[in-house]
């Protein structure tokens, strides 16, 4: 995350942030496959931390923007970000790599669909 300070960023820098978040997780379990990745233990926090990151610079996403893309599943990704912050000792792998393998993937274009799609309404 860049070191402009929360109040002064556009949203627009949020999405970003999540993308780039994403692209961690992706790159991170990029040729693992599920017991790989749980035993990877360094990998595991990692990609963890990351997913964690997308939820909470998803919460800086204005309601109105939020509203204009339900394509996103801004609520998912919030209440991923509470279950990973605030129950570390429920986490469920299994859910959690199919996150990795099935919702990252779908999430990343549609971001970056809203991102090139604001960023020319703002020109």
């Amino acid at each position: 995350m860049s070191d402009v300070p929360q109040e002064a960023r556009n949203w627009r820098l949020y999405i970003q942030d999540m993308i780039d978040f994403g692209e961690k997780v992706l790159s991170y379990t990029k040729g693992l496959d599920y017991d790989v990745f749980i035993a990877d233990r360094l990998t595991y926090d990692a990609t963890l931390r990351n997913l964690q990151l997308i939820g909470e610079a998803a919460t800086h996403i204005p309601g109105k923007a939020r509203e204009a893309h339900p394509e996103v599943q801004w609520r998912d990704i919030v209440g991923t970000r509470n279950r990973l912050a605030h129950s570390y000792l429920g986490i469920d792998d299994e859910v959690i790599w199919d996150i990795i393998q099935t919702d990252v993937p779908k999430l990343l274009p549609a971001l970056q669909q809203l991102l090139d799609a604001t960023s020319k309404d703002a020109e």
